[in-house]
């Protein structure tokens, strides 16, 4: 049986959140339970939740994760749960003309997932805001190919 996805946004203007949108309703169209949360009020225990975990962020400042992502960030810092049961995937919004910092704050989050044990399940995706492509579109193409990772993933362990 496919397993449930939370969807963890980090956003600043509401790009994640558009493209948040965008990536649930693909998923769901392949059969799965999606949930959208918005990292406002999240901590380390979130990923008590069954299922898998995709971060949408985007990058703001000086390649810092967006407002609302801050304390959760920092929670996860701090606590350093082990993570070794959590499967999840990354979607970070950025713009190319920030080389130093492009798409740091998706990369922070990968970066400390994977470190607390967290398994990244496919590439991260990097959205350049200067590229050609809408970053809801590329986020749905992105989550078409990530559902067949999941299912290869799934029938595998099966």
């Amino acid at each position: 049986m496919a397993q449930p996805i939370t969807i963890l946004v980090g956003t600043m203007t509401g790009t994640a959140e558009l493209v948040a949108d965008e990536v649930k309703g693909v998923l769901e169209g392949s059969g799965r339970k999606v949930e959208i949360l918005a990292m406002d009020h999240l901590d380390a225990g979130v990923f008590a939740r069954p299922g898998l975990f995709l971060v949408c962020t985007s990058t703001y400042g000086q390649g810092d994760v967006p407002d609302n992502a801050q304390a959760f960030l920092s929670d996860l810092k701090q606590r350093r749960p082990d993570l070794g049961h959590v499967r999840y995937g990354v979607i970070g919004l950025g713009d190319s003309t920030y080389f130093d910092t492009y798409c740091n704050g998706g990369r922070q989050f990968d970066e400390l997932l994977a470190a607390l044990g967290a398994l990244r399940i496919g590439e991260r995706l990097d959205h350049n805001a200067s590229g050609p492509d809408l970053p809801e579109d590329a986020g749905a193409a992105w989550a078409a190919d990530w559902l067949g990772l999941l299912d290869a993933a799934e029938q595998a362990a099966a």
